[in-house]
């Protein structure tokens, strides 16, 4: 048989292209605010700082008793107290020498406290007690220079300044007693105002009787 006369023809392979890889998924993600809010409210849940629809009174919040203003007991001088615990030791009389601790409350705040004294002989704050004479003029023991005490060294003019109406509203409260009393601006820091407590404002004062020196003991 003859040879074809057709040309021959030569098949070349070709590689196939290689497959692209597939397409990495995109990762999610969250847009820095809102993971900084949710962080933050995480946060804020474990601390225990919840939001309440309807918060209690201040007072409440801390601890301290809510008194109604119809259970409070009118002085004859006119000011209104209640007596949160009774003392069971000596009574505190007109001329008696007494030492206290007093707290100045506005509004749920501690504007002025007799615990907040400082140790003028170190760097320690030390609770110091208020020391006065019942019913005597408000501020004269204030005047006293500085005094030695087993602590350091103290001044009466470095204590936090009383209010005028706890040297008559004392008088009759017994020895580990705490009375809160009711304060009047012109009883109280007048139009000056002390810390926070604004002028002719109105507060409440925690008195708690420490000790009692009767007049005839000094």
């Amino acid at each position: 048989m003859a040879p074809s006369s057709l040309p021959s023809r030569t098949f070349h392979r070709h590689p196939l292209p290689s497959a692209a890889p597939p397409p990495r998924p995109r990762e999610s993600r969250v847009p820095c605010a809102v993971s900084r809010r949710r962080a933050a409210a995480q946060l804020l849940s474990a601390a225990g700082f919840l939001i309440a629809v309807s918060p209690p009174s201040l007072a409440a919040r801390r601890g301290r008793r809510v008194v109604p203003p119809e259970e409070y007991v009118t002085a004859p001088d006119g000011l209104k107290y209640y007596d949160l615990e009774e003392g069971k030791g000596p009574t505190a009389e007109k001329g008696s020498t007494v030492q206290v601790h007093f707290d100045c409350i506005y509004r749920g705040i501690t504007a002025v406290s007799s615990r907040e004294a400082k140790l003028l002989a170190g760097n320690r704050s030390i609770a110091q007690p208020y020391e006065f004479t019942v019913g005597s003029l408000p501020g004269k023991e204030r005047k006293r220079e500085f005094v030695d005490s087993a602590n350091g060294l103290y001044s009466a003019q470095a204590s936090p300044k009383p209010p005028a109406a706890m040297y008559t509203i004392t008088e009759g409260m017994k020895v580990g007693g705490k009375r809160r009393v009711i304060v009047p601006p012109e009883l109280g820091y007048g139009k000056k105002g002390m810390s926070e407590i604004p002028p002719d404002a109105p507060f409440e004062l925690d008195i708690e009787l420490l000790e009692v020196v009767p007049p005839a003991e000094k």
